[in-house]
């Protein structure tokens, strides 16, 4: 398989690219998964996600972490930062944020499995956190705990 089959295609990756205006612009791109059949996963980590809340337009701040196992495709990281990087304008609640980047990942991939966690600050002192799997992991697979640091009000 030659980079240009595995990378070929790719729009965002390489230049300059505007921020998208909202989630439902952005463009998420994948590459081919150069090690299929093999079981492993893939992590993202997002410690500065933001969005809005939908009644007040505040900004809510969450830490997302991604999870996956990917079958025949890898989610193009520029193109996931530029994603996850729209929400910050978007006013949705968080599970709303959390499950849409889910299923958007998941509609783009078919992992074998994905797990996310949204792990967002405290808003009128009580934290919100969603979490959301496919499915089970595959057996004998190491897959790392989500440990979020603690913040006043987490036990």
């Amino acid at each position: 398989m030659s980079d240009q089959t595995i990378y070929g295609g790719l729009n965002q990756l390489g230049g300059a690219t505007a921020l998208p205006a909202s989630p439902e612009e952005a463009v998420l791109e994948k590459v081919e998964n150069p090690h299929r059949g093999t079981d492993y996963v893939v992590r993202f980590t997002q410690p500065e996600f933001t969005s809005l809340c939908p009644v007040t337009g505040q900004p809510d701040f969450a830490f997302l972490i991604i999870d996956y196992v990917p079958t025949d495709w890898l989610v193009e990281s520029k193109s996931l930062k530029l994603y996850l990087g729209s929400f910050r304008n978007h006013g949705a609640f968080h599970e709303g944020c959390t499950i849409d980047i889910a299923k958007r990942v998941t509609d783009l991939l078919a992992p074998k499995w994905l797990r996310i966690g949204g792990y967002w600050y405290p808003r009128g002192g009580m934290p919100i956190d969603v979490f959301y799997q496919t499915g089970e992991p595959p057996k004998g697979l190491w897959i790392p705990s989500q440990d979020v640091p603690v913040y006043r009000g987490r036990p």
